[in-house]
């Protein structure tokens, strides 16, 4: 937690907050980014435009993040690159299994009060914590 900044938390979480809004105010959709990008991957008609908005959004934002503000963003190194992808398709594969990933159950559905969303994110949590526990405490791996 050595370069927490309160600021740039408050200012990411009211963007994201808002954009989730936003998006369910004037498209009637939930903001849940596995949805979407499985909504390109199997397009519908008259679906695409606004979900390849979204995604082109997501990824120019944080490029200009990183572009106006390099000291906020420093690439972790040492990582095994078949490790990376292997990572992001089992977490793909989960959020598929369990209906959403962190943005859709995370933030709107926490914000609707759902049921199903806080015990979502609560797996999301507790799994995270102890796959680190086990990668570093037990297998022995430290980043």
């Amino acid at each position: 937690m050595e370069n927490f900044t309160p600021a740039s938390a408050l200012i990411g979480g009211v963007l994201m907050g808002a954009s989730a809004a936003i998006l369910l105010w004037f498209n009637g959709r939930i903001a849940g980014i596995s949805g979407i990008f499985n909504g390109l991957l199997n397009p519908q008609r008259g679906e695409t435009a606004w979900r390849a908005l979204f995604v082109v959004g997501l990824v120019a934002g944080a490029a200009l993040y990183a572009l106006l503000h390099p000291a906020g963003y420093t690439p972790r190194t040492g990582f095994s690159p078949a490790l990376l992808v292997l990572g992001g398709f089992l977490v793909g594969f989960g959020t598929r299994m369990s209906g959403g990933c962190t943005s859709g159950h995370g933030i709107c559905g926490l914000g609707r009060l759902s049921p199903r969303s806080f015990t979502a994110t609560a797996v999301f949590l507790l799994t995270g914590a102890a796959t680190v526990f086990v990668v570093r405490h037990v297998i022995g791996i430290q980043p």
